[in-house]
């Protein structure tokens, strides 16, 4: 499917779009200069805690919050399946991960995710290198193959390449880049590579910690690297400085794809011109309508993703079967768009309306399958059970889009929701009758949101007075506009 990449490079921010068929918006990357990334980055560190319940340990690394290195980052080899493969068949030997490390020992780490939310960065102690076509992995005798390279052939011939090329005591993950590639470009990369590994080690040796050893590329080289291919026609970016640089590393790389390296030197910003700017507040939001009148509703919480299917103006021609089907259908394909774009990660509950038929169901799950299997994030998904949910889990390395975007609503605190005004006039009520229980006679001053001192006035002003001759009291209520409408105040004068 032909394709172009869109980068928007401004003094505060570096954006990159992936467009599929030229013009459908299918990613979108944003890194902040002040907030980037750190993934890929290795780093001399420190032991500042160790956790035997929780089997794992604090590491600073220079960083404000210390990084998290759990025992399975230590002792468990490495996780191949980041890369399309299958794990290793040798068996991890585990260790409590009180006898391997010590506090205040030094370690050798790489971030293997950033800081989400509240947690920090995670950090595994094995560290791998990625090049254009190859990925170095130090100190393991494994070579492996992208599972989205599927001709046996070509597995057999670039893997009979890399065994001849590569040295001793390193392991090299064959990328799906990689595929028709000449021994040459292979042994460029593996050169490249190891002498990266090379520089790597010979600080480590020097430098005190917590130090940085090695900066991964930032966000518009490492889209170069990982995105650019011969499926892509087009790469259009709206720096000169950045347009230099890019060409350079092409260049240097792999020369063949420099001529669909573009300068954008229109006057309209680069975004707008290819409708992406339209798009993100669309990734953004809470409901997302299907062509057929039917919609989808995605949630976003701290423990996973939830995303809900309607058929909503959708009444369907046939039978009441028949049109949830359809409904679903159209909702995967959308749902598997809205998965990449917001680079939602985690765990994912996908709850599909439901469905008579065993046989629509296994129609379903297979549907979405082959919809996700574009996504170059690793997935794992469950077939749909009786209840008509789709379980998933997708990897999750940086935050996703809404989580780079947004931030909690500073009025509802996230919550998405605030106590309605008479729940608040009621709450206020139930005070004044604790102060009866124990003060009669007084003279007391409300203070809350003007639209609950308007309800209190208007349609709630029966239950105050009721109580005023209950009690004695003289009441008094004040509307104040910077009250939040679920903040008051109740005070006797």
């Amino acid at each position: 499917m032909a394709g172009k990449i869109i980068i928007n490079i401004t003094p505060e921010q570096s954006r990159v779009a992936l467009l599929e068929s030229n013009t459908h918006l299918s990613e979108l990357y944003i890194e902040r200069k002040k907030a980037a990334s750190l993934v890929g980055n290795v780093f001399k560190g420190k032991v500042v805690k160790i956790l035997p319940g929780m089997q794992s340990a604090f590491v600073d690394i220079g960083i404000e919050k210390a990084a998290f290195l759990h025992a399975a980052d230590v002792l468990s080899g490495f996780d191949y399946s980041i890369f399309g493969e299958d794990m290793d068949d040798s068996e991890p030997v585990n260790h409590p991960i009180e006898d391997i490390l010590q506090e205040g020992e030094d370690v050798f780490v790489q971030v293997s995710k950033d800081t989400i939310g509240t947690k920090g960065a995670r950090v595994t102690s094995y560290i791998t290198l990625p090049g254009r076509y190859l990925v170095l992995m130090p100190d393991v005798e494994h070579i492996g193959v992208s599972r989205k390279i599927l001709d046996e052939t070509e597995r057999t011939r670039l893997k009979d390449i890399v065994s001849a090329l590569k040295p001793n005591n390193f392991g090299f993950i064959i990328r799906t880049a990689s595929e028709g590639c000449t021994e040459e470009e292979l042994k460029k990369d593996i050169d490249y590579l190891i002498l990266l590994w090379d520089n790597i080690q010979k600080k480590k040796e020097k430098l005190p910690s917590p130090h940085i050893l090695y900066s991964d590329l930032d966000l518009t080289l490492r889209s170069v690297r990982d995105l650019l291919s011969q499926e892509i026609e087009q790469l259009i970016v709206d720096s000169k400085d950045e347009y230099n640089k890019i060409v350079d590393f092409v260049n240097t790389y792999f020369p063949k794809l420099v001529s669909r390296i573009k300068l954008y030197e229109g006057t309209e910003p680069i975004f707008d011109t290819y409708g992406i700017e339209l798009e993100i507040p669309k990734a953004l939001g809470k409901r997302v309508w299907l062509k057929s009148g039917g919609y989808i509703v995605l949630d976003q919480t701290e423990a996973l993703t939830s995303i809900d299917v309607n058929t909503g103006k959708y009444v369907g021609k046939a039978s009441l079967e028949d049109t949830i089907f359809k409904t679903n259908i159209e909702a995967v394909k959308e749902i598997a768009y809205q998965i990449r774009l917001r680079n939602l990660g985690g765990i994912i509950i996908i709850d599909f309306i439901d469905m008579e038929k065993e046989e629509n169901r296994h129609k379903l799950f297979s549907i979405f399958s082959e919809a996700m299997s574009k996504d170059r994030a690793k997935c794992t998904i469950l077939e749909v059970s009786e209840l008509g949910l789709i379980q998933m889990t997708r990897k999750r390395v940086r935050e996703s889009l809404e989580r780079i975007l947004c931030e909690p609503c500073q009025y509802c605190d996230g919550k998405g929701f605030v106590k309605s005004p008479t729940t608040i006039c009621f709450e206020i009520f139930l005070e004044l009758r604790r102060i009866g229980l124990t003060k009669k006679k007084c003279k007391i001053m409300i203070t809350a949101n003007p639209q609950v001192a308007d309800l209190i006035y208007d349609d709630e002003r029966e239950g105050i007075e009721a109580i005023e001759r209950e009690n004695g009291f003289k009441i008094i209520v004040k509307a104040d506009r910077s009250f939040h409408q679920e903040y008051y105040e109740v005070a006797t004068l």
